[in-house]
């Protein structure tokens, strides 16, 4: 295979680790847990793997491992979307069961957890690794976003996992399949197979975070790509001045990037869906709040800006979200399917309540036409094909015109759409994600070793250098309440949305008056791989922040 220049001289980058993970590793266990919320419940369904407490990995004094040189065969599965250091995830599992014994094998389980239900898998060989190592993407193997939540499935897994002697399954993903691999655990334990699982915290939304996992990983990596082109794009504007750029950017549950991306490059506009609800803000108020914003510019005879617009928005605005609702309801009723009407949305205006018609009214046809088109596998809105950033440029368009003829706006508006997306989800990993990637591996490598399952590998204190970071696992149960999915009570690790009193928005919100009016764009440019450390090594702006006594 053909590489870049950039390629050759990365694989050669050796990834930092923590003190506890380097030499000798010792394990310490902490008190027992308990889940974030409804506890009954949550131990209830997961008796086996509840209560378990947390572990720390400790440097040794001991000339061997107090897990000792055990022969292991462990699989591997990415799940879910692409998120920048996967593979040095897997590298750091096959370093680390290596390091423990040179006979032990890794699997890959091809294209996500389907790959273990249908046995289709590889033996990740030394040579395998090295061509991976310190690259972005996840096609090492693959990945998938098949639910591991059948009986059916964990038996054929565990068919092939017998077959191939393994003794430990390691699930990289987010909060859903970490949910998942939580119970496999459960079941494998109940069931008595002798099968560990263990958890990786990965995705670049950002919203699989709490009290034990300081960020998910990929998250920095896509920031600082998204990050690098809205400064090019914030330095464009501000060298043509004509265009106003609206940029969607990827978050659906969260506006994390969203606000990480902010910090980073000071636009003029930055939404944040959480403030939205909880402001109960109409979709007319989003937009009266980016015209007036355009018009006061353009006061000053700026004719320009940048405003970022976070995927899920349009899901955060109560009105539209109520909208949605009804919307999922209808379009999956069985008299939308025996009606089969040729204009849906002239079908929809008729069936809609009295609440919800005059929003769904209010909105351009092609957005309509987006809102009700077709649903994911849950029967939701598929909000990514949804271009909430033309929809949002074309009202404000419209709310200028009224304000020109009141004699309120006395400029010119022109619009540039984006979508920052997949852009950021395979890009080659910052110093912080190769780093911190490979040893959530090695992590999860030294917890398989020492029999731990139903644990999720985390690494701590990442706004130290990389040595001081302290490595362990979390008992998934811990990050567990019970929430509503498809119709039905389920247990769930706890999505982390923007915490409007965390120290990251109030930053940002001290400031975005002054960004809103001039022009104070900063210019992240690309992601640095060798030089000064506070270049290169720097955390995201965020967790800087909510680390920052």
């Amino acid at each position: 295979m053909d590489k870049s220049a950039l390629q050759i001289a990365r694989a050669a980058y050796q990834p930092k680790l923590p003190k506890g993970l380097q030499g000798v590793v010792t394990l310490k266990e902490g008190k027992p847990t308990q889940s974030v919320g409804d506890q009954d419940e949550i131990k209830k369904l997961f008796p086996n793997t509840y209560g378990l407490p947390l572990v720390e990995f400790v440097p040794s004094e001991d000339k061997a491992s107090d897990a000792g040189n055990k022969t292991m065969n462990v699989g591997v599965i990415l799940s879910g979307g692409q998120a920048p250091g996967g593979h040095n995830v897997i590298s750091g599992i096959f370093d680390g069961i290596k390091k423990l014994n040179p006979a032990n094998k890794l699997y890959g389980f091809l294209l996500g957890p389907a790959g273990l239900v249908n046995h289709n898998y590889v033996e990740l060989t030394a040579e395998i690794i090295d061509e991976y190592r310190n690259t972005g993407g996840f096609d090492i193997i693959g990945s998938g976003r098949t639910k591991l939540e059948e009986v059916e499935q964990f038996e054929s897994g565990l068919k092939i996992l017998k077959e191939l002697n393994i003794n430990a399954l390691v699930i990289i993903g987010g909060d859903d399949s970490n949910t998942n691999a939580c119970v496999l655990a459960e079941y494998y334990l109940a069931h008595k197979t002798g099968i560990q699982v263990i958890g990786c915290p990965k995705t670049i939304d950002g919203d699989l975070k709490n009290d034990q996992i300081e960020a998910s990983f990929g998250f920095d990596t896509a920031c600082k790509t998204y990050s690098e082109l809205i400064g090019n794009i914030e330095r464009d504007a501000n060298s043509a001045k004509k265009y106003w750029h609206f940029i969607k950017l990827m978050g659906r549950s969260a506006s994390h990037i969203a606000l990480e991306c902010a910090l980073e490059t000071q636009p003029n506009i930055a939404l944040v869906s959480e403030e939205i609800q909880e402001k109960n803000m109409s979709l007319d108020d989003v937009v009266d709040y980016i015209a007036q914003a355009v018009a006061d510019r353009a006061a000053e005879g700026n004719n320009f800006g940048v405003a970022l617009i976070p995927e899920g928005l349009i899901e955060f605005i109560p009105a539209v979200k109520k909208l949605i609702a009804e919307l999922n309801d209808l379009l999956s009723s069985a008299e939308y399917a025996n009606d089969a009407p040729a204009d849906r949305i002239e079908w929809l205006n008729n069936k809609l309540s009295a609440d919800n018609a005059p929003v769904f009214a209010s909105l351009p046809r092609a957005f309509a036409e987006q809102l009700t088109g077709e649903r994911d596998p849950h029967g939701n809105v598929q909000v990514s094909l949804i271009e909430t950033e033309k929809l949002l440029s074309q009202m404000v368009a419209k709310k200028l015109e009224k304000m020109k003829a009141a004699g309120q706006y006395v400029g010119k508006f022109a619009a540039q759409h984006h979508f920052f997306g997949y852009e950021g989800r395979c890009a080659a990993p910052s110093n912080f994600d190769a780093d911190y990637c490979y040893a959530l591996g090695v992590s999860a490598s030294e917890l398989i070793a020492r029999g731990k399952t139903g644990y999720m590998a985390i690494v701590k204190n990442t706004t130290a250098p990389a040595d001081q970071w302290i490595a362990g696992g979390v008992p998934i149960t811990m990050m567990m309440n019970m929430e509503r999915r498809s119709g039905k009570m389920k247990p769930v690790i706890r999505k982390a949305l923007v915490e409007l009193d965390g120290k990251p928005f109030k930053t940002f919100a001290a400031q975005r008056d002054e960004w809103k009016k001039n022009t104070c764009y900063t210019y992240p440019g690309p992601i640095q791989y060798w030089g000064p450390a506070e270049v290169c090594d720097r955390t995201t702006e965020t967790l800087r922040l909510e680390q920052t006594k």
